[in-house]
């Protein structure tokens, strides 16, 4: 399976579990690495046989910047779904958020949740079994 990746993409959202994250919002840094197959591409030359990755980012923008979720795990799970369900080409994705100003008296690089997912054999998105 080939991959594509989209790195440290930056998005500002309101999602935490506190009030005031909820209120000021903070910088989250999505990575997601896809697994499809893109020997057509590669020799068409035309983005019509691949997926945009313009299109890609817009959606996770669109989720990472809408409405707010309490838990890093379920704006991941998120954008695996929306992913994986909009992009039948995509079998795999793995989606990497960071959030790296968490408000805690502690100094470190921020949190990072990482769900690896794939298209079930119904069409349903499920966990990637190792």
């Amino acid at each position: 399976m080939d991959k594509m990746a989209l790195k440290r993409m930056v998005f500002y959202g309101y999602h935490g579990v506190y009030p005031e994250e909820n209120k000021l919002g903070q910088k989250y840094w999505v990575d997601l690495d896809l697994r499809l197959d893109l020997s057509r591409p590669a020799q068409s030359d035309d983005v019509a046989d691949t997926v945009n990755y313009a299109e890609i980012h817009a959606l996770v923008k669109e989720i990472v910047e809408g409405p707010p979720v309490k838990l890093i795990e379920t704006l991941a799970a998120n954008i695996a779904s929306a992913v994986l369900g909009t992009y039948t080409s995509i079998h795999k994705a793995t989606v990497s958020v960071t959030k790296p100003n968490p408000p805690f008296d502690i100094t470190f690089d921020g949190v990072t949740v990482e769900l690896r997912r794939q298209r079930g054999p119904n069409g349903s998105i499920v966990p990637v079994e190792d």
